[in-house]
């Protein structure tokens, strides 16, 4: 090896045992090489005399970097003498030169140099190169499949639309197809089926790449010059022949499929597709494993869709039934492609059957034909959305693989589902009927079968709900009326299954309307509910589940339940024990719990049917009671039962959180009039619920998770309860303000606003006492003068610490606007006053929270009017100093002057209108005081003319507040130009 070798052979190792510095040596002087004016040369000669494959490639690759990057500055000569050498090469001239001998990533990158020749220099340069070629096929077997890689590298690096094209790669690739027309595309094609013919038996792989290459180009070629009668001929004669090479048919298949689908007028494709003969190749699917099934399928998908293209586009009813006959004939094979093949065509397949339900959508009455074809589309949706049974187990305990299935599936359906609802509106009655017939196959399949079988029946009865109207739900017509209670009346032997049971409950709240209407089937869906289809299901997320649908399906029909309302809670009771049992028990809490099914909807659901007045107050009582006094006891029990490891004190957490959920879906079944006017001992018996699980805060306080529950739990009594919660607050509260955390206080505060907005002035001595706590602990972990915002500040901490000053903002405005102002003047309060009206002023000039600012104006404005009655008359000495020098001044003119300000946003614009209320506001309650100092201080500093001023005193005065507005955006839009020296007053 001279020394360019053996550098570029070190520079390509990969074992590891060259060392990094003679490598890096070796990299460097190849590159040193590279810019020597002679390289091609040089990569030329190595090209013709070296055998290594690490020197062709580096020569191969150097040389295309050359040429694509370098090309304009290359002399004539260089450029004639790489034309030549690479055609030489590709051609074989040269006995020396191994490189069509080499692996076919070098001959690949050859065909990639040889294409960056084309670009620059065909047709205007070296318009001969395929001319120029051609001779040269009759070397033999090496040139061919050298010939085909570059047409190949031409398809890919230029003319193909699969990949993304710069403007001017676009239009070279239009010039090179041109001329390609013009000049040899015959004389190419003639050569591929003289090549095709000639090596079909002695080598079918050489005829197969050929075929791969012509595939490619029938797109843009003219058509006649492949569907013609000796090349149809001969592809269908490839594909037919049983004896074959498979990957030989399959690319004959392929190029049929390029024919098929070359772009034409509608009448002209539908006498290309006729010609074909197609069915020819029908019994070709019946191969089973063969590698040839794919390709004939998707011959078949695409032949189908173009001939449907045809059907819709034609314009004279001969061509429409041509069109249909061609359509008939191909559509059996296509359906026993999807059933029984593996095939990637999946997709296309069902592209070309929704389309076909479109073409469907126009006629008002199928004919026999079409409701065969409509009926096996039936079929092959259900065929396509049952599950493999080798994943049955996974499925039902939903390991990691029946996860996975299980989501591969859901995407697999979407557009099947969507094909069936189509069918639905096309063929009603055809569907409901293959429905039921899938139903009762279900039923009386085999074992072996029948969990995939009874899924996917109803899994399509739960789909087709979606294309009934809800007239059509509620009266049950056709034979929607029969499957309804054949659904609630059938026990499938596998209904233990998981996916069954689910799919099964979903079906049956679907058509909840028509129970709706027909109340006589109300026991048989209480019973699949309850009984071991449902609530009692050994599959615990199928039992969370059921409890869920059950809530809802309660709440639709709690009307409808009144007449049976004793028979209905006698037979719910008959197994609520169990169901409190189980929903607390440890090895139930343990598992991971879905948000919206955690289980405790049963609960839910029993409170809403309890909760009825239409339910004697006797009953009523007895049912509560009989399940809020185990739980009760069973929260005692815990609390006072003590704990020895970390284990058994998470298990005891937990079950107490499942308690804690469980009574608070119970309680919302009933009202605050029920339970405080009409009914008091309910509201007693939750009263007494209340006070047991404020024991929870006591005996475990710094427990987040039993905290956030028995707040969610206070939330939910204040709104049952109503104002007879208060003695009850100040002992919760206690216990809820003795954490500090940000998290822990945003939360506090979401219950006082509750309190608040329910009800208003009756909560303030409840607000007063804890406010200056509250305060202490905000001010100590937020600034009063800084906005928790920027770099720095994208953390945990800092997050939870914004969240707690915007909370407290709302918390503010709430009290604010709620009458409750007085809370920040009572003795306890008033140290923090001054913070206080600091923290507002700062916001409300300054936060980037647009919102939170307004919010903040919004308090002042109700402040001036609940504490200054009058010019000089003011609750709170100093207030209306502060408010006219600091918060007018800084808020309502120097905040709105800042280029920030942005007139175009929505927000700001809401903002701008509580400013100028506030103006309106401090006019009306200072009077002169307020004009004087904002016109003659504040307009000055802001080099406002003194017309501009008077005018905007004048507005000011006036009681159109909505002129005052527009005028002062006009101000402060004209004293923005002028500080930029632009001024033009309008």
């Amino acid at each position: 090896m001279d020394p360019l070798e053996e550098a570029i052979v070190i520079s390509f190792d990969e074992s590891g045992n060259i060392d990094s510095g003679l490598k890096a040596q070796a990299v460097a002087y190849c590159q040193q090489i590279k810019e020597t004016p002679t390289i091609c040369r040089i990569c030329i000669e190595k090209l013709r005399f070296c055998k290594l494959v690490q020197v062709q490639f580096w020569c191969l690759q150097t040389l295309h970097e050359v040429i694509r990057v370098k090309y304009s500055l290359m002399g004539l000569d260089e450029k004639d003498y790489v034309r030549s050498s690479v055609l030489s090469i590709a051609c074989s001239d040269d006995k020396n030169v191994g490189v069509l001998e080499g692996p076919a990533f070098i001959k690949n990158k050859l065909a990639q140099v040889f294409v960056t020749l084309i670009y620059f220099e065909y047709p205007v340069i070296w318009s001969s190169v395929f001319v120029d070629f051609l001779p040269h096929l009759s070397k033999g077997a090496a040139v061919i499949d050298m010939f085909c890689r570059v047409l190949n590298s031409l398809d890919d690096e230029l003319i193909s639309l699969d990949y993304p094209r710069s403007p001017e790669e676009v239009a070279v690739a239009g010039r090179v197809k041109d001329a390609m027309r013009q000049q040899c595309v015959a004389q190419i094609v003639r050569a591929w089926y003289d090549i095709v013919t000639l090596y079909r038996n002695s080598d079918p792989e050489l005829s197969s790449g050929v075929l791969d290459t012509m595939r490619r180009y029938i797109s843009w070629i003219d058509i006649g010059l492949v569907a013609n009668d000796a090349f149809v001929p001969l592809l269908f004669d490839l594909v037919l022949l049983d004896g074959l090479s498979e990957q030989l048919r399959c690319s004959a298949a392929g190029c049929i499929s390029a024919v098929v689908l070359k772009r034409m007028d509608p009448q002209s494709k539908l006498s290309l597709l006729e010609s074909l003969q197609i069915s020819r190749v029908f019994s070709l699917i019946t191969y089973g494993d063969s590698e040839l099934v794919p390709g004939v399928a998707a011959l078949l998908t695409d032949y189908a869709t173009e001939v449907l293209e045809c059907l819709k586009r034609v314009n004279s009813e001969e061509a429409k039934r041509e069109s249909t006959k061609l359509l008939d004939e191909v559509l059996p094979s296509v359906f026993y492609v999807v059933q029984n093949c593996e095939v990637h065509s999946g997709f296309n397949v069902v592209q070309l059957l929704s389309s076909y339900m479109a073409t469907m959508k126009g006629i008002s009455t199928l004919k026999d034909k079409e409701l065969h074809h409509v009926g096996q589309i039936l079929e092959v949706i259900r065929t396509q959305i049952r599950y493999d049974p080798a994943y049955r187990e996974n499925l039902d305990s939903l390991d990691k693989i029946g996860i996975e299935e299980e989501d591969r599936m859901a995407e697999s359906r979407k557009d099947l589902l969507v094909l069936l609802r189509s069918v639905g509106r096309v063929a009603p009655n055809l569907t409901l009927l293959f429905i039921r017939n899938s139903l009762a196959s279900a039923v009386s399949s085999s074992s072996d079968r029948n969990v995939e079988e009874v899924e996917a029946a109803l899994s399509l009865f739960y789909a087709l709900g979606e294309s009934q109207n809800e007239e059509s739900m509620k009266s049950g017509s056709g034979l929607l009326s029969e499957l309804v209670p054949t659904l609630l009346s059938t026990r499938f032997p596998c209904h233990s299954h998981r996916l069954v049971a689910l799919v099964y409950l979903d079906t049956i709240t679907r058509y909840m309307k028509f129970v709706q209407e027909n109340p006589q089937y109300i026991p048989m869906v209480l019973a699949a509910f309850l009984d071991e289809r449902g609530i009692r299901h050994p599959n615990v997320n199928v039992s969370r589940r059921a409890s869920y649908l059950f809530m809802r399906v309660v709440k639709l029909l709690k009307a409808n339940l009144v007449p049976f309302i004793e028979t209905i809670l006698q037979y719910l009771y008959q197994g609520l024990q169990d169901a409190v049992a189980r929903f607390t028990n440890t090895g139930y809490t343990s598992k991971e719990l879905s948000a919206s099914e955690d289980g405790s909807h049963i609960f839910e659901a029993i409170g809403l049917l309890i909760g009825m007045e239409d339910v004697p107050l006797e009953k009523q009582s007895e049912y509560l009671s009989s399940l809020l006094t185990p739980l009760c006891q069973q929260v005692g029990s815990l609390l006072s039962t003590p704990t020895d490891s970390m284990d058994e004190s998470s298990a005891k957490f937990a079950i107490i959180q499942q308690i804690i959920m469980a009574i608070n879906a119970l309680s919302k079944g009933f009202s605050e009039r029920l339970v405080t006017a009409s009914r008091p001992a309910i509201g007693q018996m939750f009263k007494k619920t209340l006070d047991i699980l404020l024991q929870v805060l006591i005996v475990y306080p710094k427990v987040e998770p039993l905290r956030n529950k028995v707040l969610s739990f206070i939330h939910r009594m204040v709104d049952t309860l109503g104002a007879s919660v208060f003695p009850y607050l100040p002992k919760a509260f206690e216990q809820l303000l003795t954490e500090s955390e940000p998290e822990e206080m945003v939360r506090f505060l979401v219950l006082l606003n509750q309190l608040i907005c329910k009800f208003s002035t009756l909560v303030q001595e409840i607000v007063e006492e804890v406010f200056p706590v509250i305060a202490g602990r905000i001010f100590g972990m937020i600034p009063t003068d800084a906005i928790l915002s920027g770099p720095g500040t994208n953390t945990e901490e800092f997050r939870e610490l914004q969240e707690l000053q915007k909370s407290f903002y709302t918390f503010l405005h709430v009290i604010t606007m709620h009458g409750l102002s007085s809370i920040f003047l009572s003795p306890k309060s008033r140290g923090y006053l001054d913070r206080l009206m600091q923290l507002l002023l700062y916001t409300s000039c300054n936060h980037r929270d647009i919102l939170v600012r307004k919010a903040c104006v919004q308090i002042f404005t109700r402040l001036i009017k609940d504490w200054c009655t009058g010019p000089n008359e003011e609750k709170v000495p100093g207030f209306q100093r502060f408010v006219i020098e600091a918060f007018a001044t800084n808020c309502c003119l120097q905040s709105v002057l800042d280029k920030s300000f942005e007139f175009r946003d929505a927000n700001t614009l809401l903002l701008f209108g509580e400013i100028v209320s506030a103006q309106k506001v401090m006019y009306e309650k200072f009077g002169d005081d307020f004009l004087v100092y904002f016109v003659s201080r504040g307009f000055p500093a802001a080099h406002c003319p003194q017309d501009l001023a008077e005018q905007y005193c004048q507005k000011l005065q006036g009681c159109d507040i909505k002129a005052l507005k527009s005028f002062y955006q006009s101000l402060i839009e004209n004293l923005r130009l002028q500080q930029n020296g632009s001024l033009v007053f309008r």
